[in-house]
């Protein structure tokens, strides 16, 4: 089954951020650390045309310290690109992304009113949210495990100088890459209602076991690496009480735990994917 997922306010807000764009001087785009490139909107390049971006890795706690130190070389190697990365701790973030607007943004390039606008967009769920209410110093965005949260544009003074516009989390309308869909769907950025659950827990088991063998065999005790995604499955609903009476294997459980270690850093700190050399 292709994995897809569009809700309808997304169509619309795409519209509303083309509207906006004459006023924007900088855009932000946040992206999980763990899937830089799979965690990226093509509407980046589409907005931005000649603008600047800054790329915030967030959720960096949760993967890899070399693979990130990695993506941000490589993302501040690109023309009119910065990047830095963001964990549990924000108490600087604030100031950390004025910084790289400040040096992003031609000297003199403001509006009438001499403030400049910056744009803040994402993937569902990659953690936006907590990320602007970090920079705002106060609770004025919605936060949830669940992707697509906030549903509307609003917009909040940094500083003196940079007004910030936060939209809601944006897909693209069409998955052509199902390997990067499927990384979207083992984050969460995909809602669960949209995704066949079991199935995902397979893929993710395949692609874990070939990726991060020795995360799994940390986290589940294991002695030898399972050589399949139905054996280490089995594994896992042993683990966690997936066992009908007559030991029939409940695979939806046992796909939901793992996916669930993985989203909450249980299995450890990994990136899924490598920056370009």
């Amino acid at each position: 089954m292709p994995i897809s997922w569009f809700p309808g306010h997304m169509h619309k807000t795409g519209k509303e951020l083309r509207k906006i764009m004459s006023a924007t001087h900088v855009l932000i785009e946040v992206r999980d650390a763990r899937i830089p490139m799979a965690s990226a909107n093509p509407l980046l390049d589409e907005l931005a045309d000649e603008r600047p971006a800054l790329i915030i890795l967030n959720k960096s706690d949760l993967a890899d310290p070399d693979h990130t130190a990695n993506w941000e070389a490589y993302f501040n190697s690109l023309p009119r690109r910065a990047c830095i990365s963001s964990g549990p701790d924000k108490q600087s973030i604030n100031d950390r992304v004025i910084r790289q607007l400040d040096r992003l943004l031609p000297v003199g390039a403001t509006d009438k009113q001499g403030r400049k606008q910056c744009l803040i967009f994402g993937v569902p769920n990659v953690g936006k949210s907590t990320l602007l209410n970090a920079m705002a110093g106060r609770k004025i965005a919605r936060t949830g495990n669940e992707p697509a949260v906030t549903r509307s544009l609003q917009r909040i003074h940094l500083d003196d100088h940079w007004t910030l516009v936060d939209s809601p989390g944006m897909m693209q309308p069409r998955l052509d890459d199902q390997q990067a869909a499927l990384l979207l769907a083992l984050t969460g950025t995909i809602r669960q209602t949209a995704i066949d659950l079991e199935e995902i827990g397979w893929l993710a088991a395949e692609l874990l076991l070939a990726q991060q063998p020795q995360s799994l065999c940390t986290r589940y005790k294991l002695q030898e690496v399972p050589q399949s995604a139905e054996e280490l499955l089995e594994i896992i609903a042993h683990s966690v009480g997936g066992l009908s009476r007559k030991g029939s294997v409940n695979w939806t459980r046992a796909a939901e735990s793992l996916l669930n270690d993985f989203r909450s850093g249980k299995l450890g700190s990994m990136t899924l994917e490598q920056a370009p050399h």
